[in-house]
């Protein structure tokens, strides 16, 4: 089947639309702030002076994903593809090299991930890309896809993560934060949702998984089929996310927790995470099937339908229904 989707512009068969979001699971850090609320953790005062931030040395010149070390045990993974922070094979492949990178490195402790974009985190995977591209793309360490791949190794770390939600975490966007160890968020501008059932599909980057552990059946059901926008506020109160804080605090709060982090013995903190690991995390095996369950769900003919329909009122592009992908699915009529 020819699913190619060359230009949302162009007549769009719905079969094209399906088929391109089957792969849909897979700015330089902001500087320090000057002062930080007092409800923000307190940072070891040795390390509230650090040096100049450096990306790291083999970060391509047009990296859509980009790593800073603020210090060598404080690193930022900031996702930068305007205009709405697509992510598709290509940043797959960057965040496997940067979490490669991570996995190698002994001194760092502590990892934030962030966006460059006010308006998103990340939106959502690639629509437009063939979907051969992700098919084809070779299996991770686990021997799962990278997309699962990826998430059980963010979740494996031995070191803590962090997500710095400002803007729409849709998707794999969600799933991303999911994978991390804290999420705190933008009280006035963080969009969190799963929107895949709305558009006729299933999960492949394993909410199904962890959702339920987080927030509990009932919560995990309505973030999951429901498949509407979730404000910072209600992700608070359901433990999607730590806490839901004011826009204009997110950011000092997050340096100052990482900067304190940053300042512990890094083998109580890999300890401590181990132990909680073991009593929390999901089996790496639940992972694979949400992926197995979303590849059978693109081909159905009513998803293509869907799809094709939501890709027609312009999907992928700034504004219009990407910022109200909940009310966009549900005003679908048959």
């Amino acid at each position: 089947m020819n699913f190619a989707i060359k230009r949302i512009a162009g007549a769009l068969a719905g079969a094209f639309a399906a088929a391109a979001l089957a792969a849909s699971f897979a700015a330089p850090a902001q500087a320090a702030p000057a002062a930080v609320k007092a409800t923000a953790p307190q940072a070891a005062s040795a390390q509230t002076a650090v040096a100049v931030a450096a990306p790291l040395s083999a970060e391509a010149p047009d990296a859509k994903v980009r790593v800073t070390r603020v210090t060598p045990a404080y690193w930022k993974v900031t996702f930068a593809n305007a205009p709405l922070n697509i992510v598709g094979p290509k940043e797959v492949r960057e965040l496997v090299k940067i979490v490669e990178a991570i996995e190698a490195d002994q001194q760092v402790q502590v990892v934030v991930f962030d966006s460059a974009l006010p308006g998103s985190f990340i939106a959502h995977y690639d629509l437009l890309t063939p979907l051969e591209e992700s098919t084809g793309m070779a299996p991770g360490p686990t021997g799962m896809h990278p997309v699962p791949d990826i998430m059980v190794r963010i979740a494996r770390l031995p070191i803590v993560t962090i997500s710095s939600i400002r803007g729409r975490a849709t998707g794999i966007g969600s799933e991303l934060i999911l994978a991390t160890d804290m999420r705190f968020a933008s009280r006035e501008k963080a969009v969190l949702s799963q929107w895949e059932v709305g558009a006729g599909l299933v999960a492949g980057g394993g909410p199904m998984a962890r959702l339920p552990r987080l927030v509990g059946r009932g919560r995990a059901l309505e973030i999951l089929v429901a498949s509407d926008d979730i404000s910072g506020d209600v992700a608070e109160r359901y433990g999607y996310v730590n806490r839901a804080l004011p826009d204009a605090e997110l950011d000092g709060f997050v340096d100052t927790m990482a900067r304190r982090i940053a300042s512990f013995e890094r083998a109580a903190i890999v300890d401590t995470k181990a132990l909680v690991n073991l009593a929390s995390l999901p089996p790496d095996a639940e992972m694979q099937p949400g992926w197995d369950a979303f590849i059978a769900s693109v081909k159905r003919p009513a998803t293509q339908q869907r799809l094709k329909a939501l890709v027609d009122q312009g999907l992928q592009q700034p504004g219009g229904i990407e910022a109200d992908l909940g009310r966009a699915t549900a005003a679908y009529r048959k």
